[in-house]
């Protein structure tokens, strides 16, 4: 049977998808994965960030493939003289539901001429897109869901990280078709009780999760 869990990708980076991460990790207890970790050179990494945000819940699988550049994985494995392929990864084994966090967008460059959109497909569990809510945010968010959708990837929904104005997710929602699972508000202090509580309000289980490849409408 597939592993109940979600691919958490996002419309930029720096859009919030670790916060959701973490968020998803303490309210499911699960393991958490980042296939591939890029800019260890500036800081420890997305693996301790959702350990410690996660207040002590789940497990953190290591990465497959960790980076010291703060490039797209393609582009930091040729720094270091190494090559990153889609057969460098499967989902691993396990019990709990999984939560996995890609590099930057959908199609952010992989290695081998593959990008981040066909890593999830190998992968084979439902995006969890997170978006802004702010101007700029419905053009990135369909280009995004179109990109998935043209390579035959699930969508379980989207989360809005941040401030949400003007009614854009419902719009992205409307003409994307898919729903609004949760928005995690700007935090005043990002600790693990923030993110305990951001995590009570999404909207996403893990049974839908696993399920969510049929949700695409």
């Amino acid at each position: 049977m597939p592993r109940a869990g979600v691919f958490v990708s996002g419309t930029d980076t720096g859009i919030g998808k670790t916060l959701v991460a973490a968020c998803l990790v303490h309210r499911w207890r699960a393991d958490y994965w980042k296939p591939v970790q890029t800019g260890l050179a500036q800081d420890t990494g997305d693996s301790e960030t959702v350990a410690a945000l996660a207040g002590g819940q789940g497990r953190i699988v290591p990465p497959r493939h960790v980076f010291q550049a703060p490039l797209s994985p393609e582009a930091a494995a040729v720094q270091e003289g190494r090559q990153v392929g889609l057969d460098d990864f499967a989902l691993p084994p396990g019990r709990a539901p999984i939560v996995v966090e890609g590099a930057g967008g959908v199609l952010v460059p992989l290695g081998g001429g593959a990008t981040m959109a066909e890593l999830m497909h190998r992968l084979g569990l439902p995006v969890l897109l997170v978006i802004r809510g702010t101007l700029g945010t419905i053009n990135h968010s369909l280009l995004s869901l179109e990109a998935l959708r043209a390579r035959a990837i699930a969508v379980a929904g989207i989360v809005v990280c941040g401030q949400e104005r003007d009614g854009n997710a419902a719009t992205v929602a409307r003409l994307g078709g898919v729903s609004v699972l949760g928005v995690v508000p700007p935090l005043p202090s990002v600790t693990p009780a923030a993110i305990a509580e951001a995590a009570a309000s999404l909207r996403i289980d893990p049974p839908l999760a696993a399920g969510a490849s049929r949700q695409d409408r």
